[in-house]
């Protein structure tokens, strides 16, 4: 039996029921046996928040932390991370940022340094040998120097990455050995676009526009997925022991692309430019590209090269033109002399091996100056003069199948056309 509920005084006197409610009184009761203690632990009381420097552990560019100089706007005279937290305008005869330690890494946060006249480089390295600098992330424009100098003696084993460099009076990204370019622009420079000393890396970049060369290095760099397009130099101009892939050179003033001895281009695109599309020196490798439109030849190449499965078309001069000691294969060259005077190939020297290659409507199909070279396995057709070989040179048979060489074929299978078993012979056709 349940017990009635107990009655209480009220504040007027009137008597009044108390009923909890059960899920009221099992909640008090958790309260009740969970609360912890409330006296503290012993010992110092230590802080939980972060501090300003684990934030952000890198130093603000601003006249108290990197006050400048005589020539500079701002100083970094020691090594760590920097970072800007503004745009900077220069001032005559000093540097935006100069850099006097190694282990730097300046990011410009998106900022803008722009210079004035006779204003020095906008981001520049002062003390030799320095290493390991990296900057990134902004834009450098209108300066009396450099956009960015980083060498050729100052700064080794750096890296310039995601900036933009226009219309500085010097090179728009200058560095030193053994650096690193990436995702860079350079255009209306006076200099050079780009320019580096040796070992370096360059991928992902354009250089538009500028009065010397688009990009520029010195031996055994490495040169991927760039473009260079109306430079009033070479679009991309290397030394020895380079390496150029999947980069586009489209019409600048000198050549497309311009190598030095024993250098690999591949997979490139030179079209329009006003000398040659491809001028590599002797000892090179050229293959899988196209040049096209070029004012001058559009392969024209040193002694002992090796040029493969390229396209030649619509060069003014020569489709590829060859000294000595060369191996031109599998080549597609058409519509070479295009208002100029011109062959599909053109061999000026000796000892060279040229096989496999289509040569269509150019003013001479294959064309060869010297005695000494074997001439095996290649097609001519519609050229104005499809063969023209000196005496003293080892031919595979030519085979004239300009007339019609077969009747209609329906079906799975028909006589050979080819009027010869010869494995070297050459085609007219």
């Amino acid at each position: 039996m349940t017990n009635p509920p107990v009655p209480h005084r009220s504040i007027l006197g009137c008597p009044t029921r108390i009923a909890l409610p059960t899920a009221a009184i099992v909640l008090l009761a958790v309260i009740t046996t969970s609360a912890g203690p409330i006296d503290p632990p012993p010992g110092p009381i230590t802080p939980t928040y972060k501090t300003l420097t684990e934030v952000e552990p890198r130093t603000a560019i601003n006249l108290t932390n990197t006050p400048g100089d005589a020539d500079s706007l701002f100083k970094i005279t020691q090594r760590g991370s920097y970072y800007l937290t503004g745009n900077i305008t220069g001032v005559v005869g000093k540097h935006g940022i100069e850099i006097a330690a190694s282990g730097v890494t300046l990011d410009l946060m998106g900022f803008d340094l722009s210079g004035v006249p006779t204003s020095l480089d906008g981001v520049s390295a002062t003390v030799f040998n320095l290493t390991n600098i990296t900057i990134r992330n902004g834009s450098v424009r209108n300066w009396g120097g450099d956009g960015v100098d980083l060498g050729p003696n100052f700064a080794f084993n750096s890296a310039v990455i995601d900036l933009r460099a226009h219309n500085n009076t010097g090179n728009g990204i200058l560095t030193g050995l053994g650096c690193t370019i990436s995702n860079c622009t350079a255009s209306f420079n006076t200099g050079n676009g780009i320019s580096t000393s040796f070992g370096c890396t360059i991928s992902n970049c354009t250089a538009s526009f500028n009065t010397a060369n688009g990009i520029s290095t010195n031996d055994g760099c490495t040169i991927t997925g760039c473009t260079a397009f109306n430079n009033t130099g070479n679009g991309i101009s290397t030394f020895s022991g380079s390496t150029i892939s999947n980069c586009t050179a489209y019409q600048n003033t000198g050549s497309g692309i311009s190598t030095n001895s024993g250098s690999t281009i591949t997979g490139c695109s030179a079209y329009q430019n006003t000398s040659n599309g491809i001028s590599p020196g002797f000892g090179c490798t050229i293959s899988n590209c196209t040049v096209t439109q070029n004012t001058g030849n559009g392969i024209l190449t040193g002694f002992g090269c090796t040029i493969s499965n390229c396209t030649a078309q619509a060069n003014r001069l020569n489709g590829i033109r060859i000294t000595s000691n060369c191996l031109v294969l599998a080549n597609k060259c058409g519509e070479n002399g295009n208002g100029g005077d011109g062959a599909g190939i053109h061999v000026t020297g000796t000892d060279n091996h040229i096989e496999g290659n289509t040569c269509a409507a150019n003013d001479r199909g294959i064309d060869v100056d010297s005695p000494g070279n074997i001439i095996i396995k290649n097609t001519c057709s519609g050229n104005t003069i499809n063969w023209t070989i000196v005496a003293n040179n080892v031919v595979g048979p030519i085979l004239d199948r300009t007339a019609p060489a077969s009747a209609a074929i329906s079906g799975n299978s028909a006589p050979s056309s080819l009027g010869s078993t010869d494995p070297n012979a050459n085609f007219t056709y």
